[in-house]
């Protein structure tokens, strides 16, 4: 029998697992994780993301809209629309939420796996993979550049004959090239049959113009990959060729909200999406 844990043989190979961590350069998984109050971010991180904040306090509030959006799109996605396959791509650090635990409390049997390039996303996968009777859990070590690879790792654990949500949250943004997000988008797409859906997130500038622009401006002197802002026109266009989901595209808070206890609910800089392929 292989010395190799289960979860490394499935996914990150011995290679990726032993990729060092720059700490130096500041890693969008590990900014978000610092807005949502994670531990696992380091000086590089926490730096970028002060700064960040001080131009717009209200990036927590898109970081926890963001978070709020996935589990009500996989709640929907599990309950009315039988969804059991998740491929969610550039997860980020694990949280409170995740696409599994929230498929394994409404539709057990649900099958997830995790797409994402940051060394220390890896480093909670052992954990993250635990075994669990309810949903079966898989990660892949990749870049969303790389949807070959992403494909043929997660085929392993995903049907493909079976439909499949594509989770892009909070990612695309990181592909500045609307051409090359759409080939990315088609290229998973066309591998995942009819019935499948796509679910997206993305940073804009159309609220909070000014402080999105310069939050956008702060990130990309910090961060380790460039940020772009894209409006609902550019995230509609990388829906282009499915159904959308009512209500469209609209702020994270916008998209099936659950009523609040007090007040009504404000929109954020995070635009959101569900469109379903015919």
């Amino acid at each position: 029998m292989s010395d190799t844990p289960e979860w490394m043989r499935a996914g990150a190979d011995s290679a990726a697992a032993d990729r060092e961590i720059d700490t130096s350069v500041a890693h969008p998984a590990r900014i978000w994780d610092y807005w949502l109050g994670g531990k696992d971010n380091f000086a590089a991180d926490r730096e970028t993301g002060d700064r960040i904040l001080a131009a717009i306090p209200a990036m927590v509030d898109n970081a926890r809209a963001d978070r709020a959006f996935l589990g009500r799109a996989v709640r929907y996605l599990a309950v009315e629309e039988g969804v059991r396959q998740f491929l969610d791509i550039g997860t980020g650090i694990p949280a409170a939420g995740n696409t599994h635990e929230v498929a394994r409390d409404v539709a057990p049997g649900s099958r997830v796996v995790y797409v994402d390039n940051d060394p220390v996303v890896l480093s909670h996968a052992c954990a993250l993979l635990a075994g669990d009777d309810d949903v079966t859990t898989d990660y892949v070590d990749a870049d969303l550049r790389e949807p070959e690879r992403i494909l043929a790792r997660a085929a392993q654990t995903l049907d493909f004959g079976s439909p499949v949500a594509v989770m892009l949250l909070g990612i695309l943004e990181f592909v500045p090239d609307a051409e090359q997000a759409r080939a990315i988008i088609k290229q998973v797409m066309e591998a995942v049959p009819s019935g499948s859906f796509l679910v997206i997130s993305h940073s804009t500038n159309e609220v909070h113009r000014e402080a999105m622009e310069e939050a956008a401006r702060l990130w990309n002197e910090g961060g380790s990959t460039p940020l772009t802002l894209r409006d609902a026109a550019g995230l509609r266009d990388l829906l282009g060729g499915l159904e959308p989901v009512e209500p469209g595209v609209v702020s994270c808070t916008l998209w099936h909200p659950e009523q609040p206890e007090v007040g009504t609910t404000a929109p954020v800089a995070q635009y959101c999406g569900v469109a379903r392929k015919p």
